[in-house]
């Protein structure tokens, strides 16, 4: 079967293509490249090296997309399936592309999948990407109503970007004063949150490694005064209490606690704009102070969110760098020294030896970082399995390769093998300054492990023992602390200064983006709308103040639009054949207001047949200049009308 070529036919697979490809790191790995094929059919066929299929090849194309996107996500419903199914019915309706409505049909469904793309990512280089495809998309619905659609596409790309610029305005009122929502306008399902990285509740060899792997971003700080040092960046986040050989778990408290300390240094003060994570811990420096709204600590120290963090969070926190706790609880010294009934025999018989021999704690806790310090033992980002009954053991006494979840969780068993009460606390330690934006980059890949052991008369200690093996982790960052031989990921590298900036950069539009617009949430509107000397206080006055925007916004636009119409001079072609109807209704014969140029030649000629030899030249000459594709004499045009006398 032949297809009907439509003028915007390339231009429209063009826009489709912008508008899917985002998806392809997505989706599943066959849903993007089987659309494209569909695609490149539609282009083969529009110019006459391909048929179209017919019918019930379509459905059978129909009911195999549906079998396979059922079989890769279980369901026909959800963020992945939805996006899935709508890019291949998309793919699926360019192979019955033969006209208007279909080609318009494929816009409309363009404009759907640009608002998807912002289920998966909503930073600022996607939303500049997608108004790109917008304009796009813009310029096909322009092309394909446009009475001259052969003409060129810059054309309509010109119109399209009027048009979009001229919505800016009304863009920006709605932004401001529609009504904002404590949550999103749509539920999405689950797997809206299954690319959420972060830390969990749970640490085993190998998680935190995983997870240093990602340049995503955990959250940014902006300090009220001068920047601690990086060995001082503790960013204390879930603790770990219990123990079942292999994996460490955090403890439950299902009551806030009153804080028992004493500072011995003076507060820092700072803002934290914490991405979603999913989970309820918000993130601060060893020791907070200070309890956010909609809060609470923990009596491990650990500040926790009332609700999972599915939206980005921004809070003030005020800490101590240095402090002593006060105050160790019954139920705390059991869990601190809880052990399984068996397992890691060598490193329970090494602790038991070591407090044998110093009985005071702390002497035991150094004796233990000596020990790491001493003997051959690296930090890498990827360590050996560890795939024994006894993987402590086979550790620290075998491979002796790990990341900081091993040396803490090594550390904190050591220490309960010799009756010192210890736990392992998850966060991240460090983060990069920002110099452009002045604030402090914290990534997944600063997700670090530490120990605290409980020293009478000291209270928590924080005990780093991965420091003990490689002391640049905690002074100048992962990147520094890897050995030569261990692959660095690309975006921990620092060799070329002018790449690091450009990061900055980005980093820093990236941020404003989140801050300003991302974050845009109901108390940020009031407070702007009170800076702007608005009391709109009820959804009714901001739905009234909307409206009254909009509604001033529509005028203004009207008001000049009708004005320069008023003020545009015709073109000399139209001048010319006024002129030649002005003649006309001297005699008699004159136009009507809804009559065409031919339909009045046709009168004209029935009226008066002497004058139809001169009125249909006339007529012809001017549609040729005023409607037809050629230039068009407009030399003779004038010539004839000078000369036409009724």
């Amino acid at each position: 079967m032949k297809a009907r070529v439509l003028p915007a036919d390339e231009f429209l697979l063009l826009a489709l293509a912008l508008v899917v490809a985002p998806h392809a790191v997505h989706l599943q790995p066959w849903v993007v490249p089987l659309a494209a094929v569909m695609g490149l059919w539609r282009w083969a066929a529009g110019r006459g090296r391909a048929g179209l299929p017919g019918k019930w090849f379509l459905a059978a194309m129909a009911v195999s997309a549906l079998a396979g996107i059922l079989l890769s996500h279980g369901t026909l419903f959800g963020r992945d399936a939805g996006v899935a199914l709508l890019t291949l019915l998309g793919g699926l309706k360019l192979l019955e592309l033969r006209g208007y409505r279909d080609a318009l049909i494929l816009v409309f469904l363009g404009y759907f999948l640009v608002a998807t793309n912002f289920f998966f990512s909503q930073s600022v280089f996607i939303a500049v990407y997608m108004l790109a495809a917008t304009l796009a998309m813009t310029t096909v619905l322009v092309g394909i109503n446009h009475p001259g659609g052969e003409r060129h596409w810059r054309v309509h790309l010109r119109l399209a970007g009027r048009m979009l610029a001229q919505a800016v305005p009304v863009m920006v009122v709605l932004f401001v004063l529609f009504p904002r929502l404590p949550g999103p306008l749509w539920g999405m399902p689950a797997d809206s949150r299954s690319s959420m990285t972060g830390l969990s509740d749970e640490m085993s060899p190998g998680s935190i490694s995983q997870l240093s792997r990602s340049n995503a971003v955990a959250f940014r700080v902006e300090f009220q005064g001068a920047l601690p040092k990086t060995s001082a960046l503790y960013w204390r986040g879930p603790v770990m209490w219990f123990f079942d050989g292999r994996r460490w778990k955090a403890g439950f408290f299902g009551r806030s606690a009153t804080l028992r300390y004493t500072a011995l240094s003076g507060p820092v003060n700072y803002t934290v704009t914490l991405e979603p994570h999913n989970k309820p811990w918000l993130f601060a420096l060893d020791l907070p102070a200070v309890t956010p709204e909609r809060a609470r600590i923990t009596p491990d120290f650990q500040v926790l969110s009332a609700r999972p963090v599915a939206h980005r969070e921004r809070y003030a926190m005020t800490s101590y760098l240095d402090y002593r706790t006060d105050g160790l609880t019954s139920l705390e010294r059991r869990w601190s020294l809880l052990l399984p009934g068996e397992g890691n025999p060598r490193t329970r018989e090494l602790g038991r030896e070591w407090r044998g021999q110093l009985r005071d704690p702390a002497a035991v806790a150094a004796r233990a970082l000596r020990f790491y310090r001493e003997e051959t033992f690296a930090y890498t980002l990827s360590p050996p399995l560890l795939l024994s009954a006894d993987p402590v053991d086979e550790f620290l006494f075998g491979s002796r390769k790990g990341f900081c979840e091993h040396y803490a969780g090594s550390f904190v068993v050591l220490m309960r093998a010799a009756g010192i009460p210890a736990r392992v606390v998850t966060g991240y330690q460090g983060g990069e300054f920002n110099a452009l934006g002045g604030y402090l980059t914290v990534r997944q890949s600063d997700a670090h492990a530490w120990a605290e052991v409980w020293l009478e008369g000291r209270g928590w200690v924080r005990v780093d023992p991965t420091a003990a093996v490689s002391p640049t982790r905690v002074e100048s960052g992962i990147a520094a602390a890897l050995p030569a031989p261990d692959p660095i990921p690309g975006f921990l590298k620092r060799d070329s200064p002018w790449l690091q900036n450009l990061r900055f950069g980005l980093d820093f539009l990236n941020g404003g983006w989140n801050l300003w617009v991302l974050s845009y949430n109901q108390e940020r509107q009031m407070q702007l709308l009170a800076r702007l000397g608005f009391g709109l206080a009820s959804w009714r006055e901001m739905a009234a103040g909307l409206l009254a925007g909009v509604a001033g916004l529509l005028a203004a636009f009207s008001f000049f639009m009708l004005r320069d119409r008023a003020r545009a001079r015709p073109d000399p072609a139209s001048r010319a054949y006024r002129r030649f109807c002005k003649g006309l209704a001297k005699v008699g014969l004159e136009r009507r207001p809804e009559e065409g140029p031919l339909d009045f030649a046709a009168r004209v000629a029935a009226a008066r047949p002497d004058l139809k030899p001169a009125a249909e030249e006339i007529t012809a000459l001017y549609v040729d200049l005023r409607y037809g594709p050629g230039a068009g004499d407009l030399a003779e045009l004038r010539r004839r009308v000078g000369a036409f006398r009724p």
